[in-house]
């Protein structure tokens, strides 16, 4: 038995989004899409919004000392320049609440979802959407800005423009390739506009986004794989990250993704049928090392509604992970997809992400077995291999 320690102070935690486990959001892009049909109904979800503190518990129960939520923009910010108070308040207490466990918050100001005021403007195709975005953010900041010092203004920009603009499977359901680079570049100035804000309100806030990156390979004996690989790379990994380099605090990292092109070799899937492949962790790691930035891990997960692969899915990355610390990437920080099962957008309620198991009937919570694997790692800070 070997034990690899991860470095003092190291975050050990889990993540969530508003949209996918509170409940009763009715007034964004997703529930009106839902109204029209195009995608199904979040509902009540887990009704996180009132059972925060029970999840919380839970959460620290398993040893976990941070914790990635989201603030959902249409809550705050339900009518143009309007501000509610009530949801402030609100997510005040869910802030506070982490504090008194222990629970170190990392806050993000959009995770996919807008107000349905804003997408009548033509959301993030507005020339203004920037202003739009960073007025709201800046405002939660100056209300909130004391109980945080991690705040992620946006969760991957490239999944939400593929799926949004290219694949047309996400609101604004829309497959147009001009529309999707117009997308992306205001999300950069979106960011960049919020990160000078957040910072004139304090300078010491960490301010960074949440960032899809893929492992993408290729046979060396195969040249069109080759380019493909290299050219997915440069604008799916680091096109967003380089407009935004010198706007960043540290680097959000999800993943869950690797591709290969030009050749052909087995991979267990999870049940979305999702490869999986831990020691791309490591590679797409590796390659973040030149922004000179800390590194957290946000989400990395897999849907196992049986709980038989979830175990050594946490294990087999961190074993990558800590490789990568070993050769100088400065990570900081494990965040777990997802604290919870939630509604996995145009997938609805069947994939199951959670360390805990919903029963979305009752709303009864059950902690899988997993998630006590993950506990004897979170507590004792280094991960035992045979």
């Amino acid at each position: 038995m070997e034990n690899l320690k991860f470095p003092e102070g190291f975050l050990w935690g889990s993540a969530t989004s508003s949209y996918q486990v509170e409940g009763g959001i009715e007034n964004n892009d997703w529930a009106q899409a839902a109204r029209e049909r195009k995608v199904s109904s979040a509902g009540r979800a887990t009704d996180h919004y009132h059972l925060y503190e029970q999840d919380f518990d839970l959460a620290k129960s398993l040893g976990q000392n941070a914790h990635r939520f989201s603030i959902e923009w249409a809550r705050v910010e339900p009518e143009e320049g309007k501000f509610s108070q009530e949801a402030i308040e609100h997510y005040r207490k869910v802030l506070e609440a982490l504090q008194a466990r222990g629970l170190e918050p990392f806050a993000t100001l959009w995770h996919f979802t807008s107000p349905i005021w804003f997408t009548e403007k033509g959301g993030f195709e507005n020339k203004k959407a920037p202003e739009f975005f960073s007025r709201y953010c800046g405002y939660v900041v100056s209300q909130l800005g004391d109980k945080a010092r991690f705040w992620i203004t946006i969760n991957e920009p490239n999944i939400y423009t593929d799926q949004g603009y290219r694949q047309g499977n996400w609101p604004p359901f829309k497959k147009n390739i001009l529309k999707y680079i117009k997308v992306i570049k205001t999300l950069a100035r979106a960011h960049l506009m919020s990160y000078n804000i957040i910072k004139t309100l304090n300078p010491k806030m960490q301010v960074g986004i949440a960032k899809n990156n893929m492992d993408f390979d290729s046979s060396k004996f195969n040249l069109i794989g080759r380019g493909v690989q290299i050219f997915r790379n440069k604008f799916w990994n680091h096109y967003f990250l380089k407009k935004i380099e010198a706007h960043q605090d540290f680097i959000g990292l999800n993943y869950y993704f690797h591709k290969h092109f030009g050749y052909k070799f087995y991979e267990q899937k999870n049940d979305l049928n999702w490869p999986i492949f831990p020691p791309g962790i490591y590679h797409v790691l590796k390659e973040l090392m030149k922004y000179k930035k800390p590194i957290y891990i946000t989400e990395n997960g897999l849907a196992d509604a049986k709980d038989e692969k979830r175990g050594k899915f946490i294990k087999e990355h961190l074993r990558w992970v800590w490789q990568a610390i070993q050769e100088g990437v400065d990570v900081r920080g494990y965040l777990y997809w997802s604290l919870l099962d939630n509604f996995e957008w145009a997938h609805g309620f069947g994939p199951r992400f959670g360390l805990i198991e919903v029963n979305y009937e009752t709303l009864e919570r059950r902690i899988r077995p997993s998630a006590w694997e993950y506990a004897k790692i979170c507590k004792s800070n280094q991960l035992e291999i045979n």
